[in-house]
């Protein structure tokens, strides 16, 4: 029995994201990307170096957290006034993938329900006192679910995004006394 060769799908790879990733030329062709190309091809904020990429970090966890939808176009628009390295932001926003879009949703909701304290009883109106219709899901949505996922993906974004920068900053640090150390005992030979 003859076995078929199975082509090699890695083999490609490199020449498709060659064809794929855009030039700078052809942003500036854009007509789309006209008016802010001047802006968008800063040689900085392509550039990896131990400030940019850090601050790339930070903007794409919390722009990959916070907004579920289009969050690689919010982080490459906020990297921008930040100089952070567009790469990294928009790479990193692959944080929330639909492997963890449900942990991240829940541990939010965990978050938020702890802080907020909905389930214990406040004086006042409640929040959705207005929900008439359906008063089973949606106003547990209303009332609860929403505003505790909110609160919870906001502290989310800001706390991984700081410890996003923390890392990445100590480890670039790491990285560049490991260099620095190879090229001193290089030198002693």
């Amino acid at each position: 029995m003859a076995t078929r060769a199975r082509p090699d799908l890695w083999r490609g790879l490199p020449a498709w994201v060659r064809r794929a990733i855009p030039t700078r030329e052809s942003i500036e062709r854009n007509r789309l990307l006209r008016p802010v190309a001047h802006r968008i091809l800063v040689p900085s904020l392509w550039r990896f170096n131990r400030r940019s990429v850090p601050r790339g970090v930070a903007l794409g966890i919390f722009s990959g957290i916070l907004f579920p939808f289009a969050h690689m176009a919010i982080a490459a628009g906020l990297a921008l006034p930040f100089r952070a390295n567009v790469p990294t932001a928009v790479g990193v926003t692959l944080v929330n993938n639909p492997i963890t879009f449900v942990p991240l949703m829940a541990g939010a909701y965990q978050i938020g329900h702890w802080l907020l304290r909905v389930d214990r009883v406040l004086p006042g109106t409640p929040i959705a006192s207005n929900v008439v219709a359906n008063q089973g899901w949606l106003h547990w949505l209303v009332a609860q679910g929403g505003p505790a996922t909110i609160v919870g993906l906001l502290v989310l974004a800001v706390v991984l995004s700081a410890l996003g920068y923390a890392v990445s900053s100590w480890g670039w640090r790491l990285r560049i006394a490991h260099k620095w150390r190879n090229r001193h005992s290089n030198m002693e030979i």
